[in-house]
């Protein structure tokens, strides 16, 4: 529900769950095309040839037109070359982000959100982006890149997947090539652990499809500049946290809405941090790696605000953090929050490289719902229609259970799009204990705490740290 003092009304759930025009067939012309990749473009047959042809016809009416109808004639004759694999990267990136906008589009409908503004790209001074680096090593990954739309992952080797080594090495000492270096040293690492491709039962196309095209991409000179950077000055309220986990690294990104000291309508902003983590850190341990990285998440753990003075802000909305710019402000409750300012807060634009619908995730605000098990997990039933609940995002560094997901009557969360469907990825809920209104949410203890279940998982991995920094300096001596 979107309260209506704020401008909004009751969501629309029909429209989340209603189809959206010409969603379907551009999905489609996308998987035609992401399974040509799978057995490769070196001698593509005819349902190959056919997934090129529906790429360039899908961009028929659009600027790409001719470039993409001549990269899918090489490309379906076996003859395609480094420009023409980019023109086909190029129209699977836009026919996504016509999906991705149609997507979010929807969402403000539903939600009664004002759309992105242009306004919201760059609060204050503007800086130049920064010079393109080496273009001698951008050639060189589009090569590698190359290399794989040819062989496809059907045709995965070691050999193969090891021409991105040298690439990933020279890149990573050039700060400016470091964002295409991680992507394509995981990418590599990915395939490496798949290899050979030709024994693989089951092959993630869509998701090799997608960093693949994005890594193409990224190669094109003056893709991955620093781009317009503005500043934020005025108070930021937290709505949540979404805590993002791999074995070795983790991540926690505070959603929240930036109130303008100057006036004007509110924005929604994010900041991240994020910090390299043995595999033994898990659980609330993961707060001592990331707290003295950011003062924000004890203003989260503590339920307050955060003053912010010309904190550097990306065009797409996300805070470069630093603590000297920031100071904890008064305490500010995300429900509050959520209730009188979300449904006015305007979103940042999305840059082309990042319009995806897995980028997708909207802050929202329902209450009034009723919550249903099924055999599909949890959802909740929205003005009439119901929305399922992603509670595998929900963090274990965290109180938020599924269980007070599932007893709750409002929830601040993430609405985001996977397999078809819209869901619904809770960051905080308010339940009932005694007869009590009671807030829980995911990052509650950010700053720490004092649940019983935290302080044990700190203490434990404050122990595993401490271990592993033993054994890192003995090694170190020897």
């Amino acid at each position: 529900m979107v309260p209506s003092d704020a401008g909004g009304g009751l969501m629309r759930g029909d429209l989340l769950s209603d189809p959206v025009e010409g969603l379907d067939e551009a999905l489609a012309v996308v998987d035609a095309f992401d399974e040509a990749l799978v057995a490769g473009l070196l001698r593509p047959g005819p349902a190959q040839a056919a997934g090129v042809s529906g790429l360039a016809g899908a961009v028929a009416g659009t600027p790409l037109a001719a470039r993409v109808a001549e990269a899918a004639e090489k490309a379906a004759a076996g003859t395609g070359g480094e420009d023409h694999f980019v023109a086909l990267a190029a129209a699977r990136n836009a026919l996504l982000g016509s999906v991705h906008d149609a997507l979010v589009q929807r969402i403000d409908e539903a939600v009664g959100r004002p759309g992105t503004g242009e306004e919201a790209a760059g609060p204050g001074p503007v800086s130049a982006a920064v010079p393109e680096p080496s273009a001698n090593l951008l050639a060189a990954a589009r090569s590698w890149l190359c290399d794989l739309a040819r062989g496809g992952w059907r045709g995965l080797d070691h050999d193969l997947v090891a021409g991105a080594a040298p690439v990933v090495a020279a890149m990573l000492p050039e700060p400016g090539m470091r964002r295409r270096a991680a992507l394509l040293d995981g990418f590599a690492a990915e395939l490496a652990a798949s290899c050979p491709g030709a024994t693989l039962e089951r092959v993630p196309v869509r998701r090799w499809a997608d960093l693949w095209s994005r890594a193409l991409l990224l190669t094109v000179p003056g893709s991955a500049g620093a781009g317009a950077l503005g500043t934020a000055t005025g108070r930021l309220l937290p709505l949540g946290v979404d805590v993002q986990e791999h074995a070795t690294a983790v991540q926690a990104q505070v959603h929240a809405v930036l109130e303008p000291a100057g006036g004007g309508a509110p924005r929604l902003v994010r900041a991240s941090v994020s910090a390299p983590k043995p595999d033994t850190v898990v659980g609330a341990g993961l707060w001592q790696l990331l707290r003295p990285r950011m003062s924000l998440l004890g203003a989260v753990g503590e339920g307050r605000s955060a003053q912010v003075e010309a904190m550097p802000v990306t065009a797409e909305g996300d805070l470069l953090w630093d603590d000297a710019l920031a100071r904890t402000g008064e305490p500010a409750d995300a429900f509050a929050t959520a209730r009188v300012m979300l449904s006015a807060a305007t979103a940042a634009r999305v840059e082309p490289l990042d319009r995806h619908p897995v980028r997708i995730a909207v802050p929202v605000l329902l209450e009034g719902y009723a919550a249903r098990e099924g055999e599909d997990g949890l959802a909740f039933e929205v003005a009439g229609r119901l929305l399922a609940v992603d509670t595998d995002r929900m963090p274990a560094a965290g109180p938020l259970t599924p269980e007070a997901v599932a007893a709750s009557h409002a929830c601040v969360g993430l609405l985001r799009w996977d397999a078809g469907e819209f869901l619904l990825q809770p960051l905080a809920v308010e339940t009932t204990v005694r007869k009590k209104t009671v807030a829980v949410h995911a990052g509650a203890w950010a700053g720490g705490t004092s649940d019983k279940a935290g302080v044990r998982a700190e203490k434990a991995a404050t122990d595993a740290v401490a271990v592993l920094r033993e054994r890192a300096g003995r090694l170190l001596r020897t």
